[in-house]
């Protein structure tokens, strides 16, 4: 019987196996004049999706990004070693957000830009470290009509992609969805794709571990991958970018290519 691992604790004796999916979602980042400017992360915003402003820029993307974890792959030592190479290089540990690390704002403002772009390089080589498994969506802003349509665009393409890997879903006792900021646009949607397509409930659950909180934070680190594949891709990767990507053949090589080995397509 396969049963549910946690970081640091024993394995509960209660619980089955089971994936988890974490969700995030990032919202519309633009690039200025070497600068990089954001939109909130739309789960943390509580907004809708009509046109939001951050900094006085209107958001253009969407991204949702979902990562997949088997819970019977214990990640503790992934998390130990990261926060080691943190700790050896002087460097703070804070909650990996993309957007103040590469603009140096809040836990991150202070720091060089070379402290930062180590902690980047860390928490990228934690990534492609760990067990895990994950797929990204995109909408384009002109495309988004209200909330409503963009909670039905998401549940159509989660469900397609879940009816594409359905052996791959079908082999967990159940489906735990962590997502608890309250985006009712983003939880409606994995709630009602998870339950149509696997025909049980979801159990929806808290983050309650630092295995939760890091599996949060590689969701947004790959959201922040995807969204700059598509900057580069037409030409507005900019100076912050380049700064801690390189060059469109660098990010391509040692950043897009190391993180799409996981992408469960």
């Amino acid at each position: 019987e396969r049963r549910l691992a946690r970081a640091g604790v024993a394995h509960d004796k209660d619980e089955l196996a089971g994936i988890d999916v974490q969700a995030h979602v990032l919202e519309g980042r633009l690039v200025g004049l070497g600068w990089i400017d954001e939109g909130h992360v739309l789960k943390r915003n509580g907004g809708g999706a009509g046109v939001r402003r951050h900094r006085g820029v209107v958001a253009r993307h969407y991204l949702l990004s979902l990562v997949f974890h088997n819970q019977s792959d214990n990640i503790s030592s992934q998390i130990e070693a990261y926060e080691g190479i943190l700790r050896d290089s002087g460097l703070p540990d804070v909650p990996f957000h993309s957007e103040p690390l590469l603009n140096g704002h809040k836990a991150y403002e202070g720091l060089t830009i070379e402290q930062r772009k180590k902690i980047l390089s860390a928490f990228g080589s934690f990534v492609r470290h760990l067990p895990i498994s994950y797929c990204t969506f995109s909408y384009e802003r002109r495309e988004v009509v209200d909330p409503m349509q963009l909670s039905a665009n998401m549940r159509r393409d989660i469900s397609n992609f879940m009816f594409d890997n359905l052996a791959f879903f079908q082999s967990f006792d159940d489906v735990k969805v962590y997502y608890d900021d309250g985006q009712d646009v983003v939880s409606r949607a994995l709630r009602d794709s998870v339950g149509f397509v696997l025909s049980k409930s979801v159990v929806e659950r808290r983050r309650t571990t630092m295995t939760d909180y890091r599996l949060e934070q590689v969701a947004d680190y790959l959201c922040t991958i995807e969204l700059a594949a598509i900057k580069y891709s037409v030409g507005e990767d900019g100076g912050t970018y380049e700064r801690f990507f390189g060059g469109v053949g660098a990010f391509k090589r040692n950043w897009l290519k190391q993180a799409r080995r996981k992408r469960l397509d």
